[in-house]
């Protein structure tokens, strides 16, 4: 229960198997309280927002207080994979991909701005409208589809923690004792809420800076070539590239845009006091929300950029032999991971703090490993609250946060566990790669969805997606999923076995219907309403009146009380 400042979105409709929020309206009371609101999320409070009538068109206190959201979503963007496929990249292209990551980035902003939209506009997030708007057989996979992702991206934070320790003790820990250990931690992290959501936010804040320092000082050391930077991030070529360059640059698109932050994002902005019966007040979020998610993923691509300049500049067209003898004149533990041959060098997380020690000395793989710890981390807690969005959203079900995270981690400490346990680091940072497939499949059902509810007047009434909107998310969506779909073919191709092969072909059928199910209901949302039929005909709230639309709002200048 909290105190609720601004105006119920649904104040004087019931919403259909639902206890409608009752409010106390004595005389002595001077705010309504909620009694009962139905899917409430992980915060107990909302940020109010300061009135500044000097500067009517922007302030710098306004910004103040909707910064926080855009940037625990940025962190989706430094999470162990991003940072793995960073130096992938640095290491098997140079700079030449670095174009593809600033386009990445801003493609992620764009997609970011119709999740956080969805949110401020309608006052439910992504998870909540799947469920009021699909049928249940549809929800349901979706909600599962969705778990699969969160679920792979809380493996992969899982793996970079543990094989930080493992760097930070010099093997003293081992790597199925830094699996557990994480277990402990996201228990002790995620209580901090409780201290306030300004102060979780300050938390998440000082971690980015904590990547921003480690991964900086990194570059600084490197000190690569400015001018091959700029060449590559400006200059759209790969010159001399290949099928890896290929596949990496791939690999780049699906790390950076990642499902389960659609649906994070579009909960986050409910944190702040919005009176959304005011168009003014939604102009405005929007328009601050736009502006922070602007800056902090600008923060977070120049963090990715130095860990792509630092691999780029010290070990592009480096072999494994140059590597082994390197390590082997620093008496380096780890020199074995490095086989005496002269193919190129292929590096992970770990092999990258290894290599950073061997050829800059060991303050250098001491504080990548520190950098690589607080990715993990600020990315568990991140992925622990968009699995409470997602299950409270899809199901309308409240588990307390322990149950929840004691779900999901379970599930996804469960095969790391194994892994670490029974086989080496190799096969540990290997499952990146199947986990990088596995979220790149579930991109759709966040990416369509999102898509089609901010282009339905019914429910953004004027803040829908205009025409030139629709044409370029459209767009984007289609070239962000056949790339990660391309990305899907060359990994299942590369596993040589026809079993896979059969498999992969009867999933694949399944998969591409739901897809193309989403994709109808989509383009009926778009406009092309020849198409429509059935239950489309209930889409955007047709015939659904239970969810609080925006055309009987208030006088747009008309003043709401705080």
């Amino acid at each position: 229960m909290y105190t609720e400042k601004s105006v119920s979105p649904w104040e004087g409709e019931d919403l259909p198997g639902e206890r409608r929020p009752k409010h106390n309206v004595s005389d002595d009371s001077p705010e309504p309280m909620v009694e009962a609101e139905p899917f409430t999320t992980y915060f107990d409070e909302k940020i109010p927002i300061p009135e500044d009538e000097t500067h009517s068109w922007f302030s710098f206190r306004k910004l103040w207080a909707f910064t926080g959201p855009g940037f625990l979503m940025s962190i989706a963007y430094l999470d162990p994979g991003n940072i793995e496929s960073d130096l992938q990249s640095g290491s098997v292209a140079g700079f030449k991909l670095l174009w593809v990551l600033l386009t990445a980035t801003i493609i992620g902003l764009l997609l970011q701005r119709l999740a956080a939209r969805l949110g401020v506009v309608t006052g439910l997030h992504l998870a909540e409208m799947c469920n009021r708007q699909y049928p249940k057989v549809p929800r349901i996979i979706l909600w599962l589809m969705v778990e699969l992702a969160i679920i792979g991206s809380d493996m992969q934070e899982v793996i970079g923690s543990a094989i930080a320790l493992n760097l930070l003790s010099a093997g003293v820990i081992p790597l199925w004792g830094g699996v557990l250990i994480t277990i402990i931690d996201t228990f002790f992290f995620l209580f901090l809420d409780k201290y306030g959501l300004r102060k979780l936010e300050a938390f998440f804040g000082f971690l980015i800076t904590i990547m921003a320092v480690t991964f900086g000082y990194e570059y600084v050391r490197v000190s690569p070539n400015q001018g091959e930077l700029l060449k590559g991030m400006f200059f759209p070529y790969c010159k001399g590239c290949g099928s890896p360059q290929l596949e990496q640059a791939v690999g780049i698109v699906g790390a950076v845009i990642m499902p389960h932050n659609m649906y994070l994002h579009s909960a986050l902005v409910k944190s702040r006091d919005i009176n959304r019966s005011n168009k003014k007040e939604i102009r405005e979020a929007n328009k601050y929300y736009f502006i922070e998610s602007s800056i902090a993923l600008f923060i977070s691509f120049l963090i990715n950029v130095f860990v792509v300049a630092v691999f780029a500049e010290a070990f592009y067209g480096k072999t494994n032999q140059e590597v082994f003898y390197e390590c082997l004149n620093t008496s380096s533990p780890q020199s074995d991971l490095f086989p005496n041959n002269t193919d190129p060098l292929k590096v992970d997380i770990f092999k990258g703090g290894v290599v950073l020690g061997c050829f800059f000395g060991a303050p250098a793989l001491y504080i990548w490993a520190v950098g690589i710890l607080a990715a993990g981390q600020s990315s568990t807690m991140t992925g622990t609250y968009s699995g409470q969005f997602v299950m409270e959203g899809f199901l309308n079900l409240k588990w307390s946060r322990f149950a929840r995270v004691f779900l999901t981690r379970s599930i996804a400490i469960t095969p790391t566990l194994l892994v670490a346990i029974f086989q080496d680091v190799e096969h540990l940072t290997g499952m990146n790669d199947f986990l990088n497939v596995l979220q790149s499949l579930q991109l759709p059902f966040a990416l369509i969805p999102v898509l089609t509810f901010t282009s339905l007047p019914s429910v953004m009434s004027e803040f829908a997606n205009g025409l030139g909107w629709k044409i370029a998310g459209g767009i984007l969506i289609l070239i962000v999923c056949s790339i990660n779909i391309y990305f899907v073919v060359v990994y299942v191709s590369a596993l040589g076995h026809i079993a896979y092969y059969v498999g992969a072909a009867v999933l694949s059928v399944a998969y591409l219907c739901f897809v193309a199910y989403l994709t109808w209901l989509c383009l009926v949302a778009l406009g092309l309403s020849f198409l429509q039929c059935g239950r489309t005909y209930n889409l955007g709230l047709t015939g659904c009146p239970e969810l609080f639309l925006l055309h009987n709002m208030e006088n747009e200048n008309s003043a709401s009380p705080r």
